[in-house]
């Protein structure tokens, strides 16, 4: 048995094919831009995630990388929102949160800098977006050093 092909030509013009449900090209998309906005409004990406609550008090000794000018870590313990603290002087700290203002991830910390693992942007250690995709600035949380008790209250 033999199987044989067949090439169909056209000569002439083709007919336009018209869909068979009722839906027109423009109904087509605007229910799908509809869609597509309805979507990453759900998703939190145009409003950003909402403000952090924290209220957490840290030990100073538990995070050798805060003995020196300059280091950064992530202070939270893995509980609650996540923070990092970064020691800007001999007496004097700051704290952001590690939600990424963008999407809502979770930052991480590097040496010296912040980076998202969602869609790679990067902060300063002032929390300042410098890199990556666009974005806003890691948000600043209050800091009160305690010298005698070795501690940070960060609110």
């Amino acid at each position: 048995m033999t199987e044989t092909s067949r090439r169909v030509v056209i000569t002439g013009p083709v007919p336009l094919m018209r869909a068979t449900t009722g839906m027109d090209r423009r109904a087509f998309v605007t229910q799908g831009t509809l869609a597509a906005v309805a979507a990453v409004l759900a998703g939190g990406c145009i409003a950003g995630p909402t403000a952090p609550k924290v209220n957490l008090v840290v030990q100073l000794s538990a995070f050798p990388a805060l003995s020196v000018v300059g280091g950064i870590a992530r202070v939270d313990n893995g509980s609650g929102t996540p923070v990092a603290a970064v020691r800007t002087g001999t007496a004097s700290f700051a704290a952001f949160s590690l939600i990424c203002p963008h999407f809502g991830c979770t930052v991480g910390v590097a040496r010296t800098y912040f980076q998202c693992p969602c869609h790679g942007a990067q902060f300063d250690a002032n929390g300042q977006w410098v890199g990556g995709q666009p974005t806003g600035n890691l948000t600043s949380l209050t800091v009160n050093y305690d010298a005698s008790a070795g501690t940070l209250t960060i609110t």
